[in-house]
């Protein structure tokens, strides 16, 4: 097939020429249909695969010029004859005509021209091939959901046929790329190979080729490194790859990124097209890129873009570019960089019409705004098309008036991800109630302009030389918007960007910081939003509005605009607004600086929204709690050096600086580490070029320095040296009062340091560094996210560790492996949906302990994989009791430390520990009402009036602390109103309370049997199980007798009102035995044998030959019962009573009696204790130490497996998961 023209560096590396003529080249693999050698096996791999149109082809055609030792890669094939094919239309077609040029050049352009035509052309036709038949792609995605045991939620993006290195050997197969998952497979000479890696667990992507390892694919995880190559098309392939794990990033980050994308298809969906799903992520890559370039919100979505030229009338010529159409823009770029941009709102469009075509201007289209600007494109290749789409977008766009902060009109757009709402009224519970006085009005000065033009309305004019210098500036600006436009459609050429780096009039800064921003935009389309927002933030308190008013002071103090209650208050708005709008964000460190600046030049609505620029388009993620984009960027900055600076870096790597500098200029944009004056240039730059400006700047002020840092011996030392380097940059041209500098006021030394202009730093960060581009730094920029996200993941853990590790017993790496494993169950249930939602599940700003949590079904997994007490299918029941034991605050979700403490127990715990758990597992809240009639008669006995007084006192402490904990509050509070009360309480609570076994509330005859349900499930898999089971029996006929024992006592108890209860000594059985027993104890037998056999039939089937053994067991455990009961000495046995074994059985009304429950009847936790350990066998089992390791071994996710078939593994690959 032909391919797209690429340069091949290494022509003959693993290839062998064929055949050869001046132009072209046919090569064949090595080792292609030979065995032997290393070579061999690479494309010996090749054979197995099924598709042949995925297949890394065996064959390739070469373009060459002349002696050049560039080669161009044009063709390839994957059988001799297609190939040749290729080659004999080569020799026919374009040898002879080749031989006619005379450039090497003008040879190599007309034969890429070539290909690519023929390319284009085949691609038509197979479009619709593809379109016609989805049915492929639909049976692979139902083949990785059979081979990996993934549900249906688990969508398929694309797969790829590659090989997977195994050491020195690659692996033919399949690579499928899903939604949360890399999953690779492949079948050979018998040997299977299954690799599965979550997309949350890739610390690293890198695309790399050496001569070992053909150009390939690194993934790295934290535990190991995997390599596929030999895909058709590695660049397609590696930015599916590195899209989907941006999108777990994301996930991890914030609790959105779980949602379901608008630009994703829904789950449910039926995938009409072959890859419908690939398309929207392109899609969204495309969107993405768009928005970056001009700088628009994050609800824009890009209908379409076409080539076209654009008439500039500033150059009196036709530029040849793009035009982007969107919902809300019509945008154009020049092929050229920074030759012309152009941003037209279609808010601001008035006329779109059909020019006629010339030869001179084919297929015009000239669009008008309603400012009287003219905007003429050509060459539009399907013009009727395009006019009707803009139409169609004209009509959905309300047509808005200037921003006006009275105003009532609100754009329809849809609000951006990551914001509570962007309507005037954000939903909130106090939106209803009037405000108590208006904290935001049209009339404020703030209003109205800058605090900067407040406070130097009164200053008497200076006609010095920086005075006129500031004037010049400002003619050249208006000279420019007269030629070029002014406002939101002006066009923006390298004459804007010459203009901004020679710094910005102090009178146009604030205008021409919301144009380059896109605040402008998102201002004039949300009209009375600002004020809307103040009006409901204003007044509450919260941990941001704390954080604020603790910073506001500190917020550039130096400068008198904030040094009275006007400048303080208008920061307090705008900040406290915000905070309001993206409480995901709230409020961080730096924020202050940087909006306090952004106040001294614009309105407040300004400042806000030039801030809503900021933190979620320009700096992403800088400013959210754990200033994930800051971290970033340093990461970034230090790769720039590497390669910029290798010989500071390394030093400056030993000292351990680029960290700790970086953070700090990056966040606050220079701001607090350089003068205002000069910064401020810096800010200018910054909005209209972005990021790359603060990277520029960075490595100049490096290499500015660099011979004094590499002298350096310490970090103090580097550290001295750039701050004083900073502080004394100055702005020479400023027209304003000097402000002086806290850093530069702090800083002393025998000599002043030299000054240097800021302009001249700007001028030399362009001339050495100005080769960056955007496109590079976000490249740079994902793999540090990668990077950066897994390191403050890999910090949680050890924090999480950290904190419970002195509550738990398991050892810190024990806990670190539980961790992970509570991580990916926490994670798979937001990925395939659960009961409750992902927001509610993740939520990064909780602190660590609380961040993940799981629900009642992935703790039934986990604990099942997990837990040392296997009850076979009456396990997932257990699990939910132990569940409903754990989850304290009835939320349905528990964190890691109360998972923790649930193990801990089972396997740290003595045999005391061991049974409390136990016991607690069959008592309200662990046993519900809805599990069994049995729980509703426990529930029944806690709240009968009949229930002697004592008892109930018991079951009041032991069964609700907080309860009383909440009536002694009470008391508190109407008794004493003093704060050191509250301040007692609190730390009364905080203390733990020791729970002992007298605090237990008792336990009815139904929790009881359950318990003994439970006991036999859990034997049902020992070794022992014979003596467990007759222990058991024996355990719980002394426990039947105790209890009714007791009842009898503590019925007389009640008729005395007396709350203490006499019971016989529990270690005694001979004396229990010899006590008289009611009816009431045999049938309560009963009710054990029935439940005996009741969990019996809940266990699963023995392993084959076992049947005798189960069958004999059965007689045995109901024998017994039987031979108890009838041994009983039934002196004071009353008329009613039915004994199992007798003859005589009663009436109906008896034999109803017989199999109900008894009501009165109840044993202690002590009673219990010491009835099992009167059996050897029951104290063995519950003092036995679990081996925890073993089991996470077995429940860790099986990364890749590898076994040996002797024949078809279809039936091994059903049940095949990981």
């Amino acid at each position: 097939m032909w391919i797209t023209p690429e340069e091949v560096l290494l022509a003959n590396a693993l290839w062998v020429s064929e055949r050869a003529n001046p132009f072209f080249i046919l090569q064949r693999r090595k080792g292609h249909g030979k065995g032997g050698g290393i070579t061999g096996l690479l494309v010996g791999t090749l054979d197995v695969v099924l598709d042949s149109s995925a297949r890394v082809a065996p064959y390739r055609i070469l373009h060459q010029t002349g002696d050049s030792q560039i080669f161009w890669s044009i063709a390839c094939g994957s059988s001799r004859k297609e190939i040749t094919e290729h080659w004999e239309w080569l020799e026919t077609n374009l040898l002879q005509t080749l031989s006619i040029f005379d450039n090497d050049e003008d040879i190599t352009t007309f034969v890429k021209g070539k290909i690519q035509g023929i390319i284009a052309e085949e691609n038509k036709s197979r479009q619709t091939q593809e379109d016609e038949d989805p049915g492929k792609f639909r049976e692979a995605a139902l083949k990785m959901r059979k081979l990996f045991g993934m549900p249906e939620e688990e969508k398929l993006v694309n797969y790829y046929s590659c090989s997977y290195w195994k050491g020195r050997v690659p692996r033919q197969g399949w690579l499928y790329l899903s939604v949360n998952h890399l999953c690779f497979y492949s079948f050979l000479l018998g040997k299977e190979v299954t690799l599965v890696i979550q997309w949350t667990d890739v610390t690293q992507l890198d695309k790399n080729a050496t001569l070992v390892f053909p150009e390939s694919i690194r993934v790295s995880t934290r535990d190991t490194e995997h390599y596929f190559s030999m895909f058709l098309n590695i660049n397609d392939t590696f930015k599916l790859m590195e899209q989907l794990a941006n999108i777990a990033m994301r996930q991890l980050l914030d609790n959105e990124g779980f949602a379901a994308d608008r630009s994703l298809p829904k789950p449910g969906k039926t995938l009409k097209n072959v890859s419908a799903l690939k398309r929207d992520l392109d899609a969204r890559a495309k969107n993405e890129r768009y928005r970056a370039l001009f700088r628009l919100t994050q609800d824009e979505r890009l209908d379409g873009h076409t080539d076209c030229t654009l008439w500039t009338p500033f150059a009196k010529m036709h530029v040849v570019g793009q035009m982007f159409v969107s919902n809300n823009y019509i945008c154009f770029a020049s092929r050229e960089e920074d030759l012309c941009q152009l941003i037209i709102p279609l808010r601001e469009v008035s006329i779109v019409e059909k020019a006629d075509s010339s030869s001179v201007l084919p297929s015009p289209l000239s669009i008008s705004t309603k400012n009287k600007m003219t905007f003429l494109f050509a060459n539009l290749k399907d013009r009727d098309f395009l006019v009707q789409r803009i139409s169609d977008f004209l009509q959905r766009t309300p047509d808005n008036k200037e921003p006006s902060l009275n105003g009532q009109s609100v754009s329809q757009s849809t609000p951006s991800p990551g914001t509570p709402s962007l309507s005037p009224s954000p939903p909130s519970p106090m939106a209803k109630e009037p405000p108590q006085g208006q904290h935001y009005t049209p009339d404020l000065p703030t209003a109205k302009q800058g605090l900067l033009q407040i406070f130097h309305k009164d200053a008497p004019e200076d006609l010095g030389p920086k005075a006129t210098k500031e004037k010049m500036k400002e003619e050249s600006w208006n000279i420019h918007f007269f030629e070029y436009g002014r406002g939101v459609c002006m066009y923006r050429t390298s004459k804007t960007r010459e203009l901004v780096l020679n710094g910005i009039p102090e009178s146009l800064r604030g205008e021409l910081w919301l144009l380059f921003s896109g605040a402008l935009n998102e201002m004039a389309t949300h009209p009375g939003y600002y004020a809307e927002l103040v009006e409901q933030a204003m007044g509450r308190c919260t941990l941001a509005t704390e954080e604020i008013e603790r910073d506001l002071h500190r917020s550039m103090p130096e400068h008198h605009a904030f040094q009275n209650e006007m400048g303080i208050a208008a920061l307090r708005r705008v900040l406290t607004a915000y905070a309001y709008r993206n409480p995901g964000i709230g409020y961080c460190q730096a924020m202050n600086i940087v909006t306090s600046v952004l106040l001294l030049y614009c309105t407040e609505e300004e400042a806000f929204w030039l801030l809503v620029a900021l933190c979620e388009r320009m700096l992403p993620d800088y400013y959210n709690t754990r200033v994930v984009g800051a971290l970033v960027d340093q990461g970034v900055f230090e790769e720039l050096t590497r390669e910029c600076l290798p010989l500071l870096y390394e030093h400056m790597q030993e000292l351990g600086v680029i960290s700790t500098i970086s953070l700090s200029w990056f966040l606050t944009l220079f701001l607090s580490v350089m003068p205002f004056d000069s910064a401020v240039l810096l800010v200018d730059c910054f909005f209209y070029e972005g990021i790359k400006v603060i990277f520029q700047v960075s490595l100049a002020v490096l290499h500015a320095n660099m011979d004094q840092l590499l002298a350096c011996t310490d970090e103090g030392e580097a550290m001295t040296i750039l701050g004083r380097y900073l502080d004394n940059v100055v702005n020479k041209q400023t027209v304003s009062a000097p402000i002086p500098h806290l850093h530069a006021l702090l800083t002393n030394g025998d000599e002043p340091p030299p000054e240097i202009d800021v302009f001249e730093l700007i001028k030399a960060s362009y001339e050495k560094f100005g080769s960056l581009r955007a496109d590079v730094i976000e490249q740079m920029r994902f793999k540090q996210r990668l990077k950066v996200i897994q390191s403050l993941e890999d910090t949680a853990k050890r924090s999480v560790v950290r904190a419970i590790m002195t509550d738990s017993a398991f050892s810190i790496e024990e806990l670190e492996e539980l961790y992970v494993l509570f991580k990916a169950k926490h994670i798979m249930g937001c990925y395939w949906g659960s009961s409750t939602s992902a927001a509610e599940r993740h939520d990064p700003s909780l602190p660590y302990l609380e961040q993940y949590r799981i629900d009642p079904a992935q703790f039934s997994e986990l604990f099942s994989s997990l837990a040392p007490w296997s009850c076979g299918l009456h396990t997932h029941t257990l699990a939910i009791r132990m569940f409903r034991l754990l989850d304290q605050n009835k939320d349905g979700l528990i964190n890691f430390k109360e998972f923790v403490t649930g193990l801990s127990g089972m396997y740290h715990g003595d045999m005391t520990e061991k049974l409390k758990l136990l016991y607690k597992l069959h008592l309200p809240p662990a046993l519900c009402p809805e599990e069994a009639e049995s729980a509703l008669e426990a529930t029944q006995f806690f709240t009968d009036d009949d229930t002697p007084p004592g008892i109930r006192e018991e079951v009041k402490e032991g069964g609700d602390p907080a309860a009383s904990g909440d009536s002694e509050e009470k008391k508190g509070i109407t008794n004493v109103k003093d704060y050191k009360y509250y301040l007692r309480m609190w730390a009364k609570e905080k203390e733990p309370k020791k729970e002992t076994i007298k605090d237990l509330p008792r336990m009815n005859q139904e929790q009881f049997i359950e318990l003994c349900k439970t006991l036999y499930n859990m034997f049902s898999e020992d070794p022992q199980e014979q003596e467990l089971y007759h222990a058991i029996a024996t355990v719980a006929s002394l426990l039947l007798r105790i209890g009714e024992v007791g009842k009898k006592f503590s019925n007389n108890g009640a008729k005395k009102s007396e709350p203490q209860l006499p019971l016989p000594p529990p270690d005694d059985p001979p004396q229990a035995e010899r006590e008289d027993s009611s009816g009431e104890a045999s049938s309560g037998q009963s009710l054990i044998s029935k439940a005996l056999a009741e969990a019996q039939l809940e266990t699963p089937p023995p392993p084959s030959g076992g049947s005798d053994e189960e069958a004999k067991d059965d007689t045995s455990v109901s024998s017994y019962s039987v031979v108890s009961s009838g041994s009983l000495q039934c002196e004071d046995i009353a008329d009613d009573t039915v004994l199992i074994g007798c003859g005589k059985v009663g009436g109906g009304d008896e034999r109803r009696r017989g199999s109900a429950p008894d009501g009165d009847w109840s044993i202690t936790f002590e009673q219990i204790l010491a009835s099992l350990l009167t059996e050897q066998p029951l104290v063995d089992y519950f003092e036995k130490k679990g081996d925890i390791r073993s089991k996470m071994a077995a429940c860790k996710a099986q990364r890749a497996v590898e076994r040996q078939f002797s024949s078809s593994s279809d039936h091994e690959l059903a049940q095949l998961s990981t």
